[in-house]
């Protein structure tokens, strides 16, 4: 029989406050081994509150996890010693160049000085910080530093990585290479809990996705499932000129779902396919309607987002702002 758990992170009516500002309402997560699971929602929803309860940085006033098997709150010490955390913000030495950081980590865990330059440097090329990598980090740019947070938390790659918003503050090339490593420690059986308010990151990268907000998730489940709640496929209209929309309205408006005038943008919901494009197109023939382009749609996580909370996912509620007091 196996010793390996059902779940790789469980948890169980997890609560949390700080002082009368309630920021987890018990949260319940099961994820299991070698997958990406994503905590979707905006600053203030209580997502780094979470992670931060299960890698054992912070108690939870009720409820239980556990992580790799280990109970978060009365064996702590096993639970770091099968985890990786990458905060939100980059935890490395300013006064060490970056090759000194990496293997300063190395050696706190205690592997030899020789495999520590060798893993120090595997990590510099993998994050191409090799440029960089004998120049103190009080030099590095935001994005260099994000990037070398996050090789450090890979000097020993651990079996379980909690990833706290990891892009945020990343060029386009560099997140693109933060996508590929995550790709990458899946495939060699890492479980990740990824937190992030880039949809098109939960979209990209998760298995499954909670969306959260106020410290309660709202849904979850594949990020197809999800955009599932969101409607069906849509059409998306383009007219030319503000006269084209006027009589677009007049002709088709009884049909669309939504309209509108400043981007002269007419949508419908999907349900013939092609017959009805046609439709559509022939009664703007008819009236003359100049058409500017035509698109269709499948709901994206940021409809999902919208359609269950109300707002968008950027948003920062009342709760972050007292949160980052503490």
């Amino acid at each position: 029989m196996s010793d390996q758990p059902a779940m790789a992170i469980s948890a169980t009516n997890i609560t949390k406050s700080f002082k009368d500002t309630h920021v987890l309402k018990g949260i319940n997560l099961a994820i299991p081994a070698g997958k990406v699971f994503a905590l979707l929602g905006p600053n203030g929803a209580g997502k780094t509150t979470m992670v931060r309860i299960l890698a054992t940085l912070l108690r939870a006033d009720g409820g239980e996890a556990k992580v790799g098997g280990f109970n978060v709150a009365t064996q702590a010490d096993e639970v770091r010693g099968v985890i990786g955390l990458t905060g939100q913000f980059a935890a490395v030495d300013e006064k060490l160049t970056g090759r000194e950081n990496l293997e300063v980590i190395g050696q706190l865990y205690h592997i030899s000085a020789a495999d520590a330059k060798r893993r120090a440097q595997e990590l510099l090329e993998r994050f191409e910080l090799t440029d960089a990598a004998t120049r103190a980090v009080k030099k590095y740019s935001g994005g260099m530093r994000r990037r070398l947070d996050l090789a450090a938390s890979l000097i020993v790659t651990p079996p379980i990585l909690f990833l706290d918003e990891p892009t945020t503050g990343l060029d386009p090339n560099s997140r693109n290479a933060v996508w590929a490593m995550i790709g990458e420690l899946v495939k060699e059986g890492t479980t990740i809990l990824l937190t992030t308010q880039y949809l098109e990151e939960a979209d990209q990268l998760a298995d499954t996705v909670a969306v959260i907000d106020h410290g309660v998730v709202i849904a979850e489940g594949t990020p197809d499932e999800l955009k599932d709640q969101a409607g069906r496929e849509r059409l998306e209209v383009v007219v030319e000129t503000d006269q084209d929309f006027t009589r677009a309205v007049a002709v088709v408006g009884s049909q669309s779902s939504a309209k509108d005038a400043t981007t002269r943008t007419l949508q419908f919901p999907v349900e013939q396919g092609v017959h009805q494009l046609r439709a559509i197109l022939d009664q703007f023939d008819e009236a003359h309607i100049n058409v500017k382009s035509i698109a269709t749609h499948r709901p994206t996580l940021d409809d999902v987002f919208l359609k269950l909370t109300g707002h968008q996912a950027e948003v920062e509620h009342a709760e972050d702002k007292k949160e980052k007091k503490k």
